[in-house]
């Protein structure tokens, strides 16, 4: 059964750093894709950026790109997203999920699995 745990959020003001992390077992393959996605208040949640640990291969929102960078320690299981220079629009829950297939589909939510609480992320101006 595969599991997974965020950690990491908080409150910054606009032009900090988070990093968040998430833990995860359970996954019988080696290679599989792994997303970090966000939720904020009356908005879809949408995907933020994958990687698909086979090969490193990453994939970024456009909103996100040049300010957040995914990684996956293959070894301690987990899953990192850094995010710099954050803006109050970043303000969401944020959640890691994970699609077990031989690549990374396009950043979907309905695509990915294992959903948890989520750990929340507030930007102030």
């Amino acid at each position: 059964q595969v599991q997974l745990q965020e950690s990491g959020g908080g409150s910054v003001q606009a032009g900090g750093s988070l990093r968040l992390s998430c833990v995860h077992s359970g996954y019988p393959y080696s290679s599989y894709c792994m997303g970090w996605f966000r939720q904020a208040p009356g908005k879809e949640r949408e995907g933020v950026a994958t990687i698909y640990t086979g090969d490193g291969k990453t994939q970024y929102a456009d909103s996100v790109k040049g300010r957040f960078t995914i990684s996956h320690t293959d070894a301690k299981n987990t899953l990192d997203l850094i995010m710099n220079n954050l803006k109050p629009e970043d303000t969401a829950m944020y959640y890691c999920a994970a699609n077990l297939g031989g690549y990374c589909p396009s950043p979907v939510p309905m695509f990915f699995g294992g959903w948890n609480q989520g750990t929340q992320v507030t930007v102030s101006s």
